[in-house]
């Protein structure tokens, strides 16, 4: 199911520019069947209910093998996207108890705010150095290593 996700994922991204995050987040064309500001509330009602259910925000960062305790700094909201078939993508900035910076990419699924999803976490940057980038290969979007 993760692998049919991500192929989807992949097979719909466009990219466009933006001063902060010049061609590094996939993003579409499409009209989002909902609005931008619905998707940044959702976001910020995950990281909410995680708080609420864990006493914090929680996030397994995979390349230094530890957990990240995080709190939520921005939601770049001019950086929310549809990206087709109902998946929408986030980023946003969070600060770790040891005082680190992290860009996260968020991909949440869902016809409607109420049933928004998160499917996916990915730490993008940490301190500003990206992890990783998105790259147009003959339309299909990959993530590729720094």
């Amino acid at each position: 199911m993760k692998r049919l996700l991500l192929s989807f994922i992949l097979l719909t991204f466009l990219l466009s520019e933006h001063p902060e995050h010049p061609s590094e987040h996939p993003t579409t064309k499409n009209e989002p069947t909902l609005t931008m500001a619905d998707l940044a509330l959702s976001i910020e009602n995950y990281i909410q209910h995680d708080i609420n259910l864990k006493g914090g925000f929680f996030v397994y960062d995979k390349n230094n093998k530890a957990i990240l305790d995080l709190t939520l700094l921005k939601i770049h909201k001019e950086r929310l996207s549809n990206i087709g078939g109902d998946t929408y993508f986030a980023c946003a900035d969070f600060q770790a108890s040891n005082g680190n910076i992290y860009d996260l990419d968020v991909f949440m699924m869902g016809k409607t705010q109420a049933n928004l999803e998160v499917t996916a976490i990915n730490v993008h940057k940490e301190n500003g150095k990206a992890r990783y980038l998105w790259e147009n290969q003959k339309g299909i979007w990959v993530k590729v290593k720094k």
